[in-house]
């Protein structure tokens, strides 16, 4: 009797990753965006990669370590004798989203550092999280004395006036510069792993729209549709990069989709124009 079985794609692997929320594995699932731009991506190699780190890691760690004794252990490992960096030189290198490629390089944009940061400090049972701060992703760690927040270019604690500096473009651009109205502390809520996913492929999408590279943003897209399957906007984004590609009827199904359940009033007409359009050339 001959046996057959199909194999998951891609997408289909990221999507029975990103399912639950309760259980969404955040590094396997961020290595696999990389799987777009690498094909041939062995994510359980990148994942054993991870897993003797880890190894490493905790035979420095003693079972009776504080948890400020384990958060320098980290810090030390990670920055000092694995040599983790923000890549300065080129920070909209895509290649820094790709936490393979950042495993390899030791070099990667903040998100990314976090990414494999974050996974080590569960495997020594730190109570860490990522946040995603407006214009540089963070980590938070609560200690017996109270909240540190890292980062993740660095493993440097950041103060409260250190952090309101990195805020004030986003205030002033937002214009809620009253800290009564926002304080700080609104903007330190840790981040699921679905938010951390989403910012991550929103890096990437804005590197290729600036490029207009369409396959690549296309690709972004279809992940970010699978993992915010209600940001209507991002059924619109999709559309769009369909019809740039020539994908009219596509194309045509995810702007419908959009003008059916959107709420915002501003492009509204634009995207109903473009409809219109598509329809004319379906005929």
């Amino acid at each position: 009797m001959h046996l057959s079985f199909d194999v998951p794609s891609p997408l289909d692997y990221f999507q029975s990753l990103v399912e639950s929320d309760d259980e969404l594995p955040l590094f396997e699932s961020a290595v696999c965006l990389a799987h777009d731009e690498y094909p041939g991506l062995d994510v359980q190699a990148a994942v054993s990669v991870m897993d003797h780190l880890v190894a490493r890691l905790r035979r420095r760690v003693g079972s009776e370590d504080s948890t400020l004794a384990r958060l320098r252990a980290l810090n030390r490992f990670f920055y000092k004798d694995l040599g983790f960096q923000g890549n300065v030189n080129d920070y909209y290198d895509p290649a820094n989203s790709f936490i393979h490629e950042v495993l390899e390089r030791r070099v990667g944009i903040p998100i990314s550092l976090a990414v494999i940061w974050l996974e080590l400090a569960r495997s020594l049972g730190l109570p860490a999280h990522g946040v995603s701060f407006p214009g540089h992703f963070l980590i938070k760690v609560k200690l017996p004395l109270g909240l540190a927040v890292v980062d993740p270019l660095s493993g440097e604690s950041l103060g409260r006036d250190h952090l309101e500096e990195i805020l004030l473009p986003y205030r002033r651009r937002t214009g809620l510069t009253d800290t009564q109205d926002t304080p700080l502390s609104l903007y330190l809520q840790a981040a699921p792993g679905r938010d951390i996913l989403a910012r991550m492929l929103r890096n990437l999408k804005e590197i290729y729209q600036q490029q207009s590279d369409w396959t690549r943003l296309l690709a972004v897209q279809e992940r970010l549709v699978i993992l915010m399957p209600q940001a209507w906007s991002e059924y619109r984004d999709r559309g769009l990069a369909h019809a740039a590609l020539g994908h009219q009827d596509r194309a045509l199904a995810d702007l419908e989709c959009y003008l059916v359940h959107t709420e915002d009033l501003v492009d509204m007409d634009r995207i109903a124009e473009q409809v219109q359009l598509l329809r004319r050339e379906i005929g």
